[in-house]
């Protein structure tokens, strides 16, 4: 019996560390979908830690952030998604940067993202009012979802002093001017997952 006891507590041990909690610091602001074409799924959003990143489950569209968490000047932020698998239709996720007042009616931030049908897009969020800095796109660079359902993309902003370069699995898919009205990249960075979806998020950093 107490070696069944025994067995049973190195069980449990060693379960532990694999628990997924959610990320000290981090915020969430939801963004329910008000389009009745489209709604949000039923269920609350989850947002933990699990493996080396972050793992999102969303019924409803969601920015997570850190507000330790800013970047300026010139800069890369690189992160991994994987898609755990296919939505009905194509939503988008991806690297949300520049951003300001996250928590409030003012709220702004420069989103890359992309979505299962192989598309990227560029859009900027101030207050409630969203505009493309650069429409939905195909590129071969986008990789879909495989026979499992699932899809990886590596994601990158390099800001550079003159121009800023977006880049998916190492392909420059789109740049900027900095100097362009709506690509404002100093601020907090983060994670934007549309509604509908499960993504692990890996690596997420940012090098000067």
């Amino acid at each position: 019996m107490k070696r069944q006891i025994h067995v049973a507590v190195l069980a449990l041990v060693a379960f532990a560390p694999l628990v997924a909690q959610t990320p000290k610091g981090w915020k969430m602001r939801v963004d329910r979908s008000t389009a009745a074409s489209d709604p949000d799924a039923p269920g609350e959003i989850k947002f933990v830690t699990m493996g080396s990143g972050f793992h999102a489950t969303n019924p409803q569209a969601a920015v997570y952030w850190n507000p330790a968490n800013t970047a300026a000047g010139t800069y890369t932020l690189k992160g991994t998604f994987t898609l755990m698998k296919p939505s009905s239709h194509a939503n988008y996720y991806g690297l949300v940067l520049g951003g300001g007042a996250l928590e409030g009616a003012q709220q702004s931030y420069l989103y890359f993202v992309v979505a299962q049908n192989g598309t990227w897009l560029i859009k900027r969020r101030d207050g409630d009012a969203t505009s493309n800095v650069s429409p939905k796109t195909p590129n071969d660079a986008v990789r879909k979802p495989d026979a499992d359902g699932k899809s990886t993309n590596a994601l990158e902003v390099r800001v550079g002093a003159e121009k800023v370069a977006f880049v998916v699995n190492g392909v420059v898919v789109h740049e900027e001017p900095k100097s362009a009205a709506a690509v404002k990249t100093d601020g907090i960075y983060g994670i934007r997952v549309n509604h509908v979806l499960e993504v692990q998020v890996d690596g997420l950093t940012v090098s000067k």
